[in-house]
């Protein structure tokens, strides 16, 4: 009985301060309604000892509780993932206990490796279910808004080989290939040599296999190798997506590795997710502690204000910075509705721990980037000192040169 009463006290106390369309059914029946208009979500909770999930709902508790099965949540991700905010927001806030993830983790090669095989190779089948077909796991770029995701990755890849200023006959690296889309469309288009770097087998195995079918094997090689390695010069240097995994005490020699390989003319552009929170302590309500075990281990971001001194610290000098954030949250929307449509599909190439992992983390990542949580910028850079060779203006970059 005292659990029913605490419960139904603070169902009071979050509806007295909002509306939320949430059902919870205990073990022995009993249904709480959070609001008097229909629930979008229920939550199920099993037996007694769950209840401690939702008394503290931060986004880390009740998204541990969904993925160990400690309750059974029904309604589409985005709903949730709408609801557990509500739920903190009106409960953690008050009580003066947010959590945040604290950075500053020690990153090796070895550690780094596992890392991106925990999160790359789960299958690549598992990621052809909800990502575009040519498989790339990155922010797309939404043009003109109406683009289907195919299309808004095409052109994403497209727009940064414009920034980049890419010409034939030039040495393109990529720093964390993924599966090959934008090196092998660097090829195609532009008939430059790439070299595509990754720490994923999975991700080595696929983008070689993509290589030989789009006939540019000529022109592009991929290797497993740590960013730490890579030797040789490059005119055009490009890491999509990867810079999260460096960690944020790194990224100075990151970026003086990649001043050091990139040709005094050169031009290289970094992607990547940046938090905007100027602490850097990790999104609200434990977001980014479940981000931190389940999703990304060793994942790390930055704020931009830190990427820009540690891009000068490394001898790089800023030339274009642009904001994809609301780019980003459509992208995760998109895979969230993808993964949502191919769900039967899905559970049958992962256990149901890992199904129900990705299914909150992808709508979890859209609700982040859609509520300015998270960032996502493109940031343009050459050598420090040297005379750019960029065009004087931003048009080239919405040209289309081929």
């Amino acid at each position: 009985m005292f659990d029913q009463t605490r419960l139904t006290s603070w169902r009071n106390e979050v509806r007295e301060r909002v509306a939320i369309p949430l059902r919870v059914i205990l073990w022995n029946g009993e249904e709480f309604d959070f609001s008097f208009q229909a629930p979008k979500v229920t939550v199920r909770v099993p037996r007694r000892s769950a209840l401690r999930y939702l008394l503290s709902p931060s986004l880390y508790n009740l998204g541990s509780a969904y993925v160990e099965g400690a309750i059974d949540v029904k309604g589409r991700a985005s709903d949730m993932i709408a609801v557990v905010d509500a739920l903190a927001a009106a409960t953690l806030r008050r009580r003066g206990l947010l959590t945040r993830a604290v950075g500053g983790l020690i990153h090796t090669r070895q550690s780094d490796a596992a890392a991106v095989s925990y999160h790359y190779d789960v299958s690549n089948e598992f990621y052809q279910e909800w990502l575009d077909p040519a498989m790339v796991y990155s922010c797309a770029y939404f043009e003109n808004g109406d683009e289907d995701l195919a299309t808004a990755q095409r052109k994403k890849i497209d727009h940064i080989l414009a920034k980049i200023d890419l010409r034939p006959g030039q040495r393109l690296l990529d720093i964390g290939c993924g599966w090959g889309a934008l090196a092998i469309r660097a090829a195609q288009r532009y008939g430059v040599r790439v070299l595509g770097v990754t720490l994923s087998k999975n991700q080595l195995e696929l983008a070689r296999e993509r290589v030989k079918q789009a006939g540019v094997q000529h022109l592009v090689e991929i290797r497993l190798q740590d960013y730490r390695d890579i030797g040789g010069t490059y005119e055009r240097i490009t890491s999509v997506g990867m810079f999260e995994h460096v960690g944020v005490r790194h990224l100075p020699a990151y970026f003086a590795r990649i001043n050091k390989i990139l040709t005094p003319d050169g031009i290289a552009m970094n992607h990547g997710i940046t938090t905007t929170d100027v602490s850097e302590r990790g999104t609200p309500y434990g977001g980014g502690k479940f981000i931190d075990r389940y999703v990304f281990p060793q994942g790390e971001l930055a704020h931009l204000s830190t990427v820009i001194r540690c891009m000068q610290e490394g001898g790089l000098e800023v030339r274009d910075v642009e904001n994809l954030r609301r780019h980003y949250a459509r992208t995760c929307a998109q895979w969230t509705d993808n993964f949502e449509s191919n769900a039967e599909r899905i559970k049958l190439l992962t256990d149901p721990k890992r199904f129900r992992i990705w299914h909150v983390y992808l709508a979890g990542s859209s609700y982040a980037f859609e509520h300015d949580w998270i960032s996502l910028y493109q940031i343009v850079c050459g050598k420090a000192g040297q005379a750019p060779t960029m065009p004087w203006s931003r048009r080239a970059m919405y040209a289309n040169p081929l």
